[in-house]
This record gives C-alpha cells, sequence and structure tokens, in this order.
C-alpha cells in the first residue's frame, strides 16, 4: 500500500512516517509545507528508505495536489497537516483558518477528484483518514466524564474551531459524495523531536538552560498524556482496519495537571543529568555557564533544584481545564491500547532530549532550515 501523509515533517506526522517505514512494507509519500515546525532532520534515519519520498507543497495548492495524485496513484490518505498550537491561533487566527479549514477542504476535492477516476477495486479500498484534536470538545472541567465519539462539539480557541471545522467537512464528505473518511481525535501527544513551542519539551530544555518554567493560571489544567509513538500505531490501526464513516478517540490513559508534568520532569532532570555526561546539560552547565552546578542537577545552587524555575504567568485567554478521552472504541474494534505510561514516556523523552544535542540545537537556532534548504533546495 501507499500512504500519502500530509504534515508527515511535523511532530506527529513524522512518527508516523518513522513507524510506517520502520515496522511495515508499505510505501509513503511525505508531503510537507516546510512551515517552521516542519523539520526533516527527523525522518533523517528514514529518509534513505527506497519506499519513502518527499515533496514540499502546500496543501492549499490545488494545482499541485492533483500533480502530486496524478503521480504517486496513493492507496490512502492519512492528513496530518495543520497549524497547531492554541497560542499562535489567539494571537494570529489567519493561518489557522486559512490552513485547517480552506487546506482540508482543497485536499479534500482533490482526493475526491483522484477517488472518483479510480477503478472499482482500488475505490472500494481507498481510504482518506484525517487526524484531529480531542480540543474540539471543549471543556471537561467540573466533571467526572470523558470525552467519547459522539460527544457534542464545544471548541474553545481558535485552533480547535478551525479544527473541528475541518472534522465537519470531512464527514460532509463522506455523506454527500461518497468519500470513505475516516477520524480519529487524539489527546496531547508528547514525545521525542517535539518542537519546543510545546509545554513538555519547552520544559526540558528551558531547566536545561537555567531558565524559567512558565506555567499557566495555577497549573492545575488536566491534559490526558499520549505518547508519540503509541499514538503513530494507533493511526496506522485505523487507517488499515477502521470502518469508513467511523471515528476513533485516541488516549493514553494518563491524566495530569501541568504542574504535576512539568514537576516529573523537573525530578528526572534532577536524578538524569549528573549521570549522564553527553547531555546538553553538562556540555552547556560545564563550558559556557559555570554559575550553574552539575551536582544533584541542582541549577544555579537553588536548593528546590530544577522545581525552583517554575514561574506562574497569567493565563490564556479561553483555557480549557480538563480534556480526558474515553478510548474503549479503539480498544474494543481494533484491538489497540498504549503500551507505554506516562512514568515510562516520560522517562524516554526526557533521555531523548538529553542525548540529542544536535536536534535540538538545530531548532533552537533555525539550522535545520538550513538543513532542509541544501538537501532539498530552498522553497
Amino acid at each position: 500500500m501507499k500512504i500519502l501523509i500530509t504534515g508527515g515533517a511535523g511532530f506527529i506526522g513524522s512518527a508516523v512516517v518513522r513507524h510506517i517505514i520502520n515496522h511495515t512494507q508499505d510505501r509513503v509519500v511525505n508531503l510537507d509545507k516546510l512551515t517552521y515546525a516542519g523539520n526533516l532532520e527527523s525522518l533523517k534515519s528514514v529518509s534513505d528508505s527506497p519506499r519513502y519520498c518527499f515533496a514540499q507543497l502546500d496543501i492549499c495548492d490545488r494545482t499541485g495536489l492533483d500533480a502530486l495524485f496524478a503521480e504517486h496513484q496513493p492507496d490512502a490518505v492519512m492528513h496530518l497537516a495543520a497549524e497547531s498550537h492554541v497560542d499562535r491561533s489567539i494571537t494570529g487566527p489567519a493561518e489557522f483558518i486559512n490552513t485547517n479549514i480552506v487546506g482540508t477542504y482543497t485536499l479534500l476535492e482533490a482526493a475526491r477528484h483522484y477517488w472518483n477516476e479510480l477503478d472499482d477495486t482500488r475505490k472500494a479500498a481507498f481510504r482518506f483518514h484525517h487526524i484531529s484534536t480531542d480540543e474540539v470538545y471543549g471543556d471537561l472541567h467540573g466533571t467526572d466524564d470523558l470525552f467519547t465519539e459522539t460527544t457534542p462539539y464545544a471548541p474553545s480557541s481558535p485552533y480547535s474551531a478551525s479544527k473541528a471545522s475541518s472534522d465537519h467537512l470531512v464527514r460532509a464528505w463522506q455523506r454527500t459524495y461518497g468519500l470513505p473518511t475516516l477520524i480519529t481525535n487524539c489527546s496531547n501527544n508528547y514525545g521525542p523531536y517535539h518542537f519546543p513551542e510545546k509545554l513538555i519539551p519547552l520544559v526540558i530544555l528551558n531547566a536545561l538552560e537555567g531558565k524559567p518554567l512558565p506555567i499557566y493560571g495555577k497549573g492545575d489544567q488536566i491534559r490526558d498524556w499520549l505518547y508519540v509513538e503509541d499514538h503513530a500505531r494507533a493511526l496506522y490501526e485505523v487507517v488499515t482496519k477502521g470502518e469508513v464513516g467511523e471515528t476513533y478517540n485516541i488516549g493514553g490513559h494518563n491524566e495530569k495537571k501541568n504542574i504535576d508534568v512539568v514537576h516529573a520532569i523537573c525530578e528526572l532532570l534532577e536524578e538524569l543529568v549528573p549521570e549522564n555526561p553527553n547531555s546538553m546539560a553538562a556540555y552547556r552547565h560545564s563550558r559556557t555557564s559555570p554559575s550553574h552546578s552539575r551536582e544533584g542537577g541542582n541549577p544555579q545552587g537553588n536548593p528546590e533544584g530544577f522545581k525552583g524555575l517554575t514561574t506562574y504567568v497569567t493565563d490564556r485567554p479561553g483555557h480549557d481545564l480538563r480534556y480526558a478521552i474515553d478510548a474503549t472504541k479503539i480498544d474494543s474494534e481494533l484491538g489497540w491500547q498504549p503500551q507505554e505510561s506516562f512514568d515510562s514516556g516520560i522517562r524516554k523523552t526526557v533521555h531523548w532530549y538529553l542525548n540529542n544535542r544536535e536536534w535540538v540545537e538545530n531548532v533552537q537556532s533555525g539550522a535545520y532550515q538550513n538543513w532542509i534548504s541544501q538537501q532539498y533546495g530552498a522553497e
């Protein structure tokens, strides 16, 4: 099977690409616009595979999409391309509307045109899998409820509203035109190769630099945390085994307050940094920051260690206080369950950032964009 993956250079998309190339015999066409969050260095381990190819393209470019479908003849689409950072959607919603809504519409139309031209066998086997978020469901604060596949939509931010809109478009294209679509809504992802604007990588990297660890409000927002490689496995199960027209919620069974997530990272760094001579912390603190003590992982001699860097900042507008996924359906119908607990997943994540200094520094400096230009040419 050949799978067209949009947004395959992003955090979740690159995990899906790596999973498919490393664990299946399927072929992948990675379509990515390469915005600031698209990082092909995250795919260096699979980029030489004969079953992988990359195309730099905007999903709003209908002419380019038609040409791509005609050239590569995919058997399925996994649509992950999206603007995804809530804070950015608050300060600049236009790009979220354009990419997440207009882009999804454009991709649906290109896929429908392509699908209509297939022979009956390939037409019946084709799948359009739209990857979305649990944020479309809104806020569970004040209840013990979980999000199910039938929870009404109540998005709170421009980001979640744009994703809710794209979900509705996908369902409409299935209902109106018969395009064989599936939708998944996931909880908060974390793990290797995560762009450091998001909470977990931001806290890890700021702590290693001795910088403040910014926490919105009181840090009592609750999220269900899903290890990204578990998510990648789930997405492949859905696109290959899911029932057309269905929605599947994907969660990690790991509800945590944001402040508890931050403290867990700090405790791991206290444990791991002194024992890891290759870590970014050891590299930088021992060479450039003599005011940082490596003993006990204690930055600047703070008696509270890394936790002492915690800084509470004004909460963002409309911040949902609790998300939680009921993943019963994907378990009972497709047999998927997460393999990582939060404790095991966060330990793997911290280890990864400690041991992949070059990737981190290239992202922080912007050098990864120069590497992309050298490998693939400027856009």
